[in-house]
Protein backbone atom coordinates (compact mmCIF):
# COMPACT_ATOMS: atom_id res chain seq x y z
CA UNK A 1 0.00 0.00 0.00
CA UNK A 2 1.72 2.54 -1.35
CA UNK A 3 0.41 4.45 -3.78
CA UNK A 4 -1.79 7.99 -3.32
CA UNK A 5 -3.82 10.79 -4.14
CA UNK A 6 -4.60 14.27 -2.74
CA UNK A 7 -7.75 16.58 -3.05
CA UNK A 8 -7.76 19.60 -1.92
CA UNK A 9 -9.76 22.49 -1.78
CA UNK A 10 -8.49 25.20 -4.54
CA UNK A 11 -7.31 28.34 -1.96
CA UNK A 12 -3.68 29.27 -1.65
CA UNK A 13 -3.41 27.29 1.75
CA UNK A 14 -4.41 24.80 0.54
CA UNK A 15 -2.26 24.15 -2.84
CA UNK A 16 0.84 25.14 -0.76
CA UNK A 17 -0.09 22.22 1.53
CA UNK A 18 -0.78 20.09 -1.34
CA UNK A 19 2.24 20.44 -3.05
CA UNK A 20 4.33 19.65 0.52
CA UNK A 21 2.21 16.71 0.85
CA UNK A 22 3.18 15.56 -2.70
CA UNK A 23 7.01 16.34 -2.09
CA UNK A 24 6.92 14.54 1.59
CA UNK A 25 5.16 11.31 0.13
CA UNK A 26 7.43 11.06 -3.07
CA UNK A 27 10.70 11.61 -0.18
CA UNK A 28 9.41 8.55 1.68
CA UNK A 29 8.57 6.19 -1.09
CA UNK A 30 5.48 6.86 -1.93
CA UNK A 31 3.60 6.81 -5.39
CA UNK A 32 1.14 9.08 -6.94
CA UNK A 33 -1.40 7.57 -8.37
CA UNK A 34 -5.09 9.09 -8.95
CA UNK A 35 -6.70 6.70 -11.11
CA UNK A 36 -6.02 3.72 -7.95
CA UNK A 37 -4.82 5.12 -4.81
CA UNK A 38 -4.20 3.39 -1.48
CA UNK A 39 -4.55 6.57 0.23
CA UNK A 40 -6.81 9.46 -0.07
CA UNK A 41 -5.03 12.33 1.89
CA UNK A 42 -7.47 15.51 2.11
CA UNK A 43 -6.62 18.79 2.53
CA UNK A 44 -9.42 21.75 2.85
CA UNK A 45 -12.63 21.39 5.08
CA UNK A 46 -15.42 19.02 5.99
CA UNK A 47 -17.07 19.96 2.78
CA UNK A 48 -13.40 18.88 1.01
CA UNK A 49 -13.77 15.97 2.59
CA UNK A 50 -17.41 14.99 1.89
CA UNK A 51 -16.49 15.75 -2.06
CA UNK A 52 -13.65 13.41 -1.62
CA UNK A 53 -15.39 10.36 -0.14
CA UNK A 54 -18.08 10.63 -3.39
CA UNK A 55 -15.27 11.32 -5.86
CA UNK A 56 -13.92 8.42 -5.07
CA UNK A 57 -16.96 6.39 -4.78
CA UNK A 58 -17.81 7.43 -8.54
CA UNK A 59 -14.32 6.95 -9.84
CA UNK A 60 -13.47 3.23 -8.29
CA UNK A 61 -17.36 2.25 -6.88
CA UNK A 62 -18.01 1.01 -3.79
CA UNK A 63 -16.54 -2.45 -3.69
CA UNK A 64 -12.45 -0.61 -3.92
CA UNK A 65 -13.98 1.68 -1.30
CA UNK A 66 -13.03 -1.11 1.12
CA UNK A 67 -9.01 -0.99 -0.01
CA UNK A 68 -8.82 2.75 0.58
CA UNK A 69 -8.20 4.99 3.41
CA UNK A 70 -8.74 8.99 3.86
CA UNK A 71 -6.50 10.98 6.10
CA UNK A 72 -7.28 14.36 6.16
CA UNK A 73 -5.95 18.07 7.69
CA UNK A 74 -7.93 21.03 7.99
CA UNK A 75 -6.97 24.64 6.53
CA UNK A 76 -9.46 26.38 8.64
CA UNK A 77 -11.38 25.46 11.80
CA UNK A 78 -11.16 22.18 13.44
CA UNK A 79 -13.55 19.67 11.51
CA UNK A 80 -15.35 16.52 12.54
CA UNK A 81 -13.15 14.79 9.85
CA UNK A 82 -9.88 15.97 10.54
CA UNK A 83 -7.61 15.78 13.85
CA UNK A 84 -5.05 18.53 12.48
CA UNK A 85 -5.09 21.92 11.14
CA UNK A 86 -2.70 23.35 8.67
CA UNK A 87 -0.52 24.68 11.54
CA UNK A 88 -0.04 21.06 12.67
CA UNK A 89 1.46 19.90 9.29
CA UNK A 90 4.56 18.29 10.78
CA UNK A 91 2.39 16.18 13.46
CA UNK A 92 0.13 15.31 10.33
CA UNK A 93 2.58 13.77 8.16
CA UNK A 94 5.05 12.09 11.16
CA UNK A 95 1.80 10.47 12.19
CA UNK A 96 1.39 9.38 8.87
CA UNK A 97 4.94 7.78 7.89
CA UNK A 98 5.07 6.34 11.31
CA UNK A 99 1.97 4.58 11.64
CA UNK A 100 0.63 6.11 14.57
CA UNK A 101 -2.63 6.53 13.28
CA UNK A 102 -6.02 4.14 14.43
CA UNK A 103 -7.99 3.16 11.38
CA UNK A 104 -11.65 4.16 12.03
CA UNK A 105 -14.78 2.60 10.19
CA UNK A 106 -18.01 4.52 9.12
CA UNK A 107 -20.92 3.05 7.03
CA UNK A 108 -22.65 4.94 4.49
CA UNK A 109 -26.06 5.47 4.35
CA UNK A 110 -27.67 3.90 0.93
CA UNK A 111 -30.50 5.14 -0.88
CA UNK A 112 -32.31 2.23 -3.54
CA UNK A 113 -35.09 3.01 -5.61
CA UNK A 114 -36.28 2.12 -9.05
CA UNK A 115 -33.69 4.00 -11.20
CA UNK A 116 -30.54 2.82 -8.80
CA UNK A 117 -29.06 3.69 -5.76
CA UNK A 118 -26.56 5.76 -3.80
CA UNK A 119 -24.44 6.61 -0.55
CA UNK A 120 -24.25 9.46 1.81
CA UNK A 121 -21.58 9.84 4.57
CA UNK A 122 -23.54 12.65 6.02
CA UNK A 123 -27.69 12.60 4.85
CA UNK A 124 -29.71 11.23 2.52
CA UNK A 125 -32.97 13.85 2.17
CA UNK A 126 -36.40 13.91 0.15
CA UNK A 127 -37.33 17.03 -0.89
CA UNK A 128 -39.63 18.66 -2.84
CA UNK A 129 -39.78 22.73 -3.29
CA UNK A 130 -42.14 23.25 -5.82
CA UNK A 131 -44.74 21.90 -4.10
CA UNK A 132 -46.11 20.04 -0.84
CA UNK A 133 -44.82 16.45 -0.84
CA UNK A 134 -47.04 13.84 0.28
CA UNK A 135 -45.04 10.54 2.21
CA UNK A 136 -46.19 7.51 3.48
CA UNK A 137 -42.97 6.65 5.82
CA UNK A 138 -42.71 2.91 6.91
CA UNK A 139 -40.39 1.55 9.35
CA UNK A 140 -39.20 -1.98 9.31
CA UNK A 141 -42.45 -2.44 6.94
CA UNK A 142 -44.49 -0.92 9.20
CA UNK A 143 -46.36 2.34 8.29
CA UNK A 144 -45.72 5.15 10.82
CA UNK A 145 -47.49 7.94 9.49
CA UNK A 146 -48.28 10.37 6.73
CA UNK A 147 -46.01 13.57 6.09
CA UNK A 148 -47.26 16.48 4.42
CA UNK A 149 -44.36 19.21 3.75
CA UNK A 150 -41.16 20.19 2.00
CA UNK A 151 -39.64 16.71 2.50
CA UNK A 152 -37.73 14.29 5.28
CA UNK A 153 -34.04 13.98 5.69
CA UNK A 154 -32.10 11.24 7.49
CA UNK A 155 -28.37 11.41 8.62
CA UNK A 156 -26.09 9.50 10.40
CA UNK A 157 -23.88 10.02 13.84
CA UNK A 158 -21.22 12.15 11.48
CA UNK A 159 -24.12 14.05 10.16
CA UNK A 160 -26.37 14.74 12.84
CA UNK A 161 -24.24 18.08 13.25
CA UNK A 162 -25.12 19.15 9.77
CA UNK A 163 -27.95 19.90 7.72
CA UNK A 164 -30.08 17.82 10.41
CA UNK A 165 -28.80 20.27 13.02
CA UNK A 166 -29.82 23.18 11.11
CA UNK A 167 -33.82 21.54 11.18
CA UNK A 168 -33.50 20.98 14.56
CA UNK A 169 -32.56 17.75 14.69
CA UNK A 170 -30.11 16.41 17.77
CA UNK A 171 -26.88 15.84 17.83
CA UNK A 172 -25.40 12.59 18.42
CA UNK A 173 -22.44 11.73 20.44
CA UNK A 174 -19.74 9.79 18.37
CA UNK A 175 -20.09 6.09 18.62
CA UNK A 176 -23.77 5.82 18.05
CA UNK A 177 -24.77 3.70 16.58
CA UNK A 178 -28.09 5.20 15.29
CA UNK A 179 -29.80 6.85 12.35
CA UNK A 180 -31.77 9.85 12.82
CA UNK A 181 -35.50 10.55 10.88
CA UNK A 182 -35.97 14.71 10.86
CA UNK A 183 -39.24 16.79 8.95
CA UNK A 184 -38.52 19.10 6.18
CA UNK A 185 -40.75 21.91 7.06
CA UNK A 186 -43.56 19.80 7.46
CA UNK A 187 -47.40 21.33 7.57
CA UNK A 188 -49.85 20.23 10.57
CA UNK A 189 -53.25 21.38 11.34
CA UNK A 190 -56.28 19.84 12.68
CA UNK A 191 -56.99 17.81 9.35
CA UNK A 192 -53.71 16.24 9.26
CA UNK A 193 -50.25 16.03 11.10
CA UNK A 194 -47.15 14.06 11.41
CA UNK A 195 -45.38 13.37 14.59
CA UNK A 196 -42.99 16.99 13.77
CA UNK A 197 -40.30 15.22 16.08
CA UNK A 198 -36.66 14.39 15.31
CA UNK A 199 -37.15 10.50 15.74
CA UNK A 200 -33.26 8.56 16.54
CA UNK A 201 -33.47 5.19 15.05
CA UNK A 202 -31.23 2.38 15.41
CA UNK A 203 -28.89 1.64 13.13
CA UNK A 204 -30.31 -1.42 11.72
CA UNK A 205 -33.36 0.44 10.67
CA UNK A 206 -34.98 0.01 7.14
CA UNK A 207 -37.00 3.31 6.20
CA UNK A 208 -39.01 3.80 3.49
CA UNK A 209 -41.06 6.36 1.90
CA UNK A 210 -43.65 6.01 -0.62
CA UNK A 211 -45.89 8.49 -2.57
CA UNK A 212 -48.26 8.38 -5.69
CA UNK A 213 -45.78 11.08 -7.04
CA UNK A 214 -42.39 12.37 -6.03
CA UNK A 215 -42.32 14.02 -9.31
CA UNK A 216 -40.43 17.27 -9.07
CA UNK A 217 -38.78 15.93 -5.76
CA UNK A 218 -35.07 15.55 -5.66
CA UNK A 219 -32.84 13.06 -3.66
CA UNK A 220 -30.24 15.19 -1.89
CA UNK A 221 -26.87 12.73 -1.15
CA UNK A 222 -24.97 15.19 0.85
CA UNK A 223 -24.25 17.80 -1.70
CA UNK A 224 -25.52 15.25 -4.49
CA UNK A 225 -28.90 15.54 -6.08
CA UNK A 226 -30.99 13.53 -8.43
CA UNK A 227 -34.42 13.31 -9.61
CA UNK A 228 -37.03 11.51 -8.99
CA UNK A 229 -39.29 11.82 -11.40
CA UNK A 230 -41.46 8.49 -11.95
CA UNK A 231 -40.46 7.15 -8.39
CA UNK A 232 -42.98 5.55 -6.11
CA UNK A 233 -40.58 4.60 -3.13
CA UNK A 234 -37.19 5.28 -1.97
CA UNK A 235 -35.71 2.47 0.80
CA UNK A 236 -33.18 4.09 3.33
CA UNK A 237 -30.89 2.44 5.49
CA UNK A 238 -27.01 2.00 6.60
CA UNK A 239 -24.76 0.10 4.20
CA UNK A 240 -23.91 -3.20 4.58
CA UNK A 241 -20.92 -3.72 2.14
CA UNK A 242 -19.68 0.19 1.10
CA UNK A 243 -17.59 1.84 4.13
CA UNK A 244 -14.85 4.79 4.75
CA UNK A 245 -12.26 4.13 6.25
CA UNK A 246 -10.46 7.27 8.18
CA UNK A 247 -7.10 7.38 9.17
CA UNK A 248 -7.36 9.16 13.08
CA UNK A 249 -4.25 10.29 14.70
CA UNK A 250 -4.78 13.28 17.23
CA UNK A 251 -6.91 12.06 19.88
CA UNK A 252 -9.42 15.33 19.87
CA UNK A 253 -12.30 15.38 22.41
CA UNK A 254 -15.76 15.36 20.43
CA UNK A 255 -17.01 18.09 22.89
CA UNK A 256 -14.05 20.20 21.95
CA UNK A 257 -14.88 20.10 18.21
CA UNK A 258 -18.57 20.84 19.04
CA UNK A 259 -18.01 24.10 21.07
CA UNK A 260 -15.12 24.88 18.44
CA UNK A 261 -17.70 25.02 15.76
CA UNK A 262 -20.87 26.01 17.85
Amino acid sequence: MKKYTVICRPDPISEGLKEQTIKDLNANGYIQDDDDPDYIFVIGGDGTFIYAVHHVLRKLGGPRMDHVQFYGIHTGTLGFYTDYKDTDYEEFMDTFLNKKYTVITYPLLQARYENGSHNAINEIRIENAARTQVIDVYINGEKFETFRGTGMCVCTQLGSTAYNRSLGGAVFQEGLDCIELTEMSGIHHSKFRSLDAPLVLKGDTVLEFRSASFDGALLGCDADVYPLDGVKSVRIQVGKSTYVHMLRGRKVSYFDRLKSLF
